[in-house]
Order: structure tokens, then sequence, then C-alpha cells
């Protein structure tokens, strides 16, 4: 599979304990692990970005996760959805893996989720069962509780994404990425050439805006700075 984009909205909706929501634009990578982008110098995707060993792969990264949980995909694709490195600079809130057996079925879903402190936690998904307990900081606005409900599909033509955070009896948090897939050319990378650069700072800014209207703030627990469950 060549190597595609998905021109994006990213939306985020927070309703308690206030009432917040904001959306951008950007875009998102799509590409098969076995067929790499090379060359490019607009973006790179390098296994220092993601979890595993900084010095192997991708791929091999991935099926020796996937190896640890009793999961053999016998050469089967994987697809990731990510952000590339552009320009040395790369951050990813979220990236998604979907893993498949030699014959198409999929195996298994990984979320892979960074936060702005540099720590970055894998969640391993059945195929028919998106919920999974929070276990990963990611907001200093949310608490290390609750649960995820993950809608993850594999894109085709249309990217559709939502991610909500069920705790309390109630769900406080919705985000969700919608996008449309476009050939990945040089003129529509040049269109956003600091994408990556641009999601990190609407990250902060939000949560200064956050802090500005007196939503108290979690501290961050100590962990390790890399997580898988």
């Amino acid at each position: 599979m060549k190597p595609v984009i998905y021109d994006s909205t990213v939306r985020h909706i927070r309703t308690a304990p206030i009432r917040h929501a904001f959306s951008y634009h950007t875009y998102e990578w799509l590409i098969d692990l076995d067929e790499m982008p090379r060359n490019r110098v607009l973006a790179s995707f390098e296994a220092r970005d993601h979890f595993g060993d900084p010095a192997s792969t991708l791929r091999s990264n991935t099926d020796d996760y996937l190896a640890e949980h009793g999961i053999d995909l016998d050469g089967g694709r994987i697809l990731l959805l990510t952000n590339a490195r552009v320009l040395g600079y790369v951050f990813n809130p979220l990236s998604v893996y979907w893993c498949h057996h030699s014959d198409g079925r999929l195996a298994a879903v990984i979320a892979e989720v960074h936060n702005t402190y540099g720590g970055r936690h894998c969640y391993l998904l059945d195929p028919d069962q998106a919920n999974v307990d929070k276990e990963f900081y990611v907001s200093p606005f949310f608490p290390v509780d609750g649960a995820y409900r993950m809608h993850l599909p594999v894109p085709h033509e249309k990217l559709a994404l939502t991610i909500a955070l069920d705790r309390d009896g109630g769900r406080p948090f919705v985000a969700s990425l919608r996008g449309r897939r476009r050939a990945a050319t040089t003129a529509a990378l040049l269109r956003h050439p600091f994408v990556t650069v641009a999601v990190s700072a609407r990250i902060r800014l939000q949560g200064i805006r956050l802090w500005a209207r007196g939503l108290p703030v979690h501290p961050r627990p100590a962990s390790r700075m890399e997580k898988i469950s």
C-alpha cells in the first residue's frame, strides 16, 4: 500500500467539571510498516518516536510486542496512523496500529498514547472489544482513573476515530478525529510544514486556558516514561 495522508479535524469536548471544547485542522499519515516511505525530506518515520527498541524497526517492535501477548501475524500487514517527524520534530498524541493476520483478518489494534511530558503508553485492543481502563497520565486536568471507550475502525476513503472517557457514571471527555484520504504529494505536505509543532502548541495553549478558568490540576504520578498494557 502506498502511503497516504488524511486531511483531518480533531475535536475535543469536555463536559465536566466545566464545559470546554475546541477543534483544529491537521493531517495524519497512514503507512504500511512493510512499505515505509523513503528519502522524504518532509516526513520520516523512526522507531525512536514509538514504543520498543529505538535501534530496531517499527515492524520488528510491533511484532515483538504482539508476540509478548501471544499474537502471531504470520507476516500479515500492519497499518500505522501517525504523525511524521518533520524537520527533526514530531509529537504524536495518538498513533494507531491495525494488525492483520496473513489472511487479512484483523488480529489486534494498538493505541499508542503520548503525553506532553515525554511519556508513552500502549493499549492492546481486541478487534471486537475496545473498552480499556485508563492507565496513563495524559491531561493534568483528569486523574488516572475511569475507562476509555474507543471506536477505531480501519480507515479507507474516510477516517473516523472516537475516544470517550467514562468515569463516575458519566462521560466527561470525548475526542474525535475525522478526515478524508488524499495522496501524499509534496504539494500536500507543504500546505502544513509545521503540523507536529502546531499540534503540541495547541495542546499546551488549551491547557493554559483551562488552568486560567480555575480547573484543578491533578499531580502527575511517578512512573516509567514508557508503559505497555
